[in-house]
């Protein structure tokens, strides 16, 4: 997960091989619409319950959250939730 002032980030990653298996982002034209600011909490929550679905879609059920380095709080944990209420191990 990386985080912005204007976009939140989140990505799945195969850390064997370490390439990128799935990405979400504020930043992507159709996860952005009718979105007011790309760095808030609603943006997180949008972010989180895309990725999740996105992972399940390839059946990839269980993760390990790295939250690089921020706080587990706000956007953070909205995005944390957001995930593991649509269906995301973690």
């Amino acid at each position: 997960m990386f985080k912005s002032l204007s976009h939140i980030y989140a990505q799945i990653i195969d850390d064997s091989t370490g390439k990128t298996i799935i990405a979400a982002s504020s930043a992507e034209k159709t996860l952005n619409a009718g979105l007011k600011h790309g760095g808030n909490v609603e943006t997180a929550k949008k972010i989180g319950a895309s990725i999740a679905e996105r992972a399940l879609s390839k059946n990839i059920k269980q993760v390990v959250f790295d939250r690089g380095g921020y706080q587990y709080h706000g956007c953070v944990k909205a995005l944390a939730d957001a995930a593991r209420e649509k269906g995301l191990n973690f």
